[in-house]
């Protein structure tokens, strides 16, 4: 009983931590209300919640090296618990985005990859395929049950409750963690900072250019800061691009550090000659790409069905439940495959399955998305996502020695936290940017007037936010405009929201079928309990 009572420790907080993104997606409109700020700020504190994990998770990973695994899941947990009770008390934007995104952020670089170590520590062979696919069915669970407990709590009673009752979660977790097993002795590391620097930094960059493409331009400077008179644009080139080649650049050097501080004989934050083993780098960057894929979808979907149809946070989990409860189902499935075949075959259904669900979705892109194609495209996508959940993890923590399982951890939750990064930021740009463009051009090709067009032309200037289509109108007739041309402004608008959502569905489906290439070197063999020889010293 005792025994796999480590895993409902550490399942319990796997819960917690994968709960928190779906609650707040459902939530957006309400939370954009509650704390009067906009869809794009819910952006940056959605991308900069993960951001916040992929940039120090390899710090936390080591860190529990040095400190223990078990006392970095304890310290790990209690920063959590504190940042969900700022999140919960949130008086604005900004004190949700300090408890949510950051201080809840940093609690998770210490919990997500001790979960992974100590259920490696905690169990063998057949027990440890076992709780690692319990693991993966609770992230399964924590997103099915996400939207529907997010929905509900926000529509019936209030979204705060739902961080505040993470609070109890994260205490109650804190109080059992002595049942869980620290055998993996402490190592005297001493950490080196500048690889710290050059890995959070390199990593914020690139995600912040991403993030600020849809305002700034990709290549070419649309809307560029200024500071005072100047336009911030070097070269005539956009910010967003300097951001990106600037964390490229950074991450090449963080690279080209850990290699220097092997070669002296000091410990490096990661041992880059781990990305030799082909397992755990094709393990890893599927599971990246599987991460951006969800966090699309989760961003992207619901601000559809919020702002442009109306539904509440409940009727919205409702529409996303395909998907989670079909995330659930396969993870389960993909366990039970396991057994007759190879994680390469798995991971390879998965992947074909999600490139044909996000055609579907792209094809079922209608107007109210009630179509029974929307359903089926929705449950296809988490059936993929299923599958590659049950394998991805077993496959990249039976990659490495016992001694390397906390870096591989650490290295999950990069690749986990940057994927879902990633996903918003890029999802989330490529949906505002063609809402922008979509919009431009359909006023500019309207009957409305001259006047008119050039109105909303100076109104948009600086790009066009995501506000409810309902409200479209009556802003439109705020600035002046006639009923009949706020009337034609908000079908224009609404028309522009739907051709945006089809262009982020294109987007996915272009994803979906790059992580195709990365699947190549999941191993053929179902010996996944079989361990390499160590490769790093």
């Amino acid at each position: 009983m005792k025994r796999w009572g480590v895993i409902a420790v550490l399942g319990s907080a796997q819960f917690v931590m994968v709960l928190d993104g779906t609650v707040m997606n459902v939530s957006i409109s309400t939370v954009v209300s509650d704390l009067d700020t906009t869809v794009t700020a819910m952006q940056g504190a959605i991308t900069f919640y993960t951001l916040t994990m992929a940039a120090f998770m390899l710090l936390g990973a080591r860190l529990g090296d040095v400190w223990g695994r078990r006392r970095a899941f304890v310290i790990g947990s209690c920063v959590y618990a504190a940042g969900s009770l700022i999140t919960a008390l949130s008086p604005n934007v900004q004190f949700l985005f300090l408890g949510w995104s950051i201080v809840e952020g940093l609690g998770a670089v210490l919990v997500i990859p001790a979960i992974a170590a100590l259920v490696a520590d905690n169990y063998r062979g057949s027990e440890r395929i076992t709780a690692f696919a319990i693991i993966g069915a609770v992230s399964g669970a924590a997103v099915a049950a996400g939207p529907l407990i997010g929905g509900f709590v926000t529509t019936y009673f209030d979204w705060r409750y739902v961080f505040a009752a993470e609070v109890l979660i994260m205490i109650g977790v804190v109080l059992c963690a002595r049942i869980v097993t620290d055998p993996t002795p402490r190592q005297s590391v001493r950490i080196d900072l500048l690889s710290v620097a050059l890995s959070s930094i390199g990593l914020v960059a690139v995600v912040f250019g991403m993030l600020q493409s849809k305002t700034w331009g990709w290549v070419l400077p649309l809307n560029p800061p200024t500071i005072g008179d100047v336009t911030i644009a070097p070269l005539g080139i956009s910010p967003a691009a300097w951001f990106i080649v600037l964390g490229i650049v950074l991450l090449a050097l963080f690279f080209s550090r850990q290699r220097l501080l092997e070669s002296l004989g000091r410990s490096p934050l990661i041992h880059v000659g781990m990305f030799s083993i082909t397992s755990l780098r094709s393990g890893l960057f599927v599971l990246g790409a599987q991460y951006t894929v969800t966090a699309g979808l989760f961003f992207m979907v619901p601000v559809y069905l919020q702002m442009t149809l109306g539904l509440d946070a409940l009727e919205t989990g409702v529409r996303i439940f395909p998907l989670s409860i079909a995330l659930v189902l396969f993870s389960i499935v993909g366990t039970r495959l396991s057994r007759v075949l190879s994680p390469r075959m798995i991971v390879r259904i998965g992947q074909v399955t999600l490139v044909v669900s996000a055609v579907i979705l792209l094809g079922s892109a209608t107007s109210d998305l009630r179509s029974v194609f929307f359903a089926t495209g929705m449950f296809l996508a988490g059936a993929a996502l299923g599958l590659l959940a049950s394998q991805l993890g077993n496959v990249n923590m039976s990659s490495v020695t016992e001694k390397e399982t906390s870096e591989v951890g650490g290295l999950q939750g990069v690749f986990q936290n940057l994927g879902s990064s990633l996903g918003t930021a890029l999802i989330g740009s490529i949906l505002i940017g063609a809402l922008s463009t979509s919009f431009a051009s359909g006023v500019a090709s309207s009957a409305l007037p001259d006047a008119t067009k050039t109105t909303v032309a100076s109104a948009t200037q600086q790009g066009v936010a995501i506000v409810p289509a309902a409200d479209v109108a009556a802003i439109a007739e705020k600035a002046g405009l006639s009923d009949a041309d706020a009337d034609s402004l908000a079908t224009i608008y609404r028309d522009s929201q739907l051709s945006s959502l089809r262009i982020a569905f294109f987007a996915l489906i272009l994803i979906s079928l790059l992580s195709l290439f990365f699947s190549k070197g999941i191993p053929r063999t179902n010996d996944a309990h079989l361990r390499r020889t160590p490769t790093t010293g």
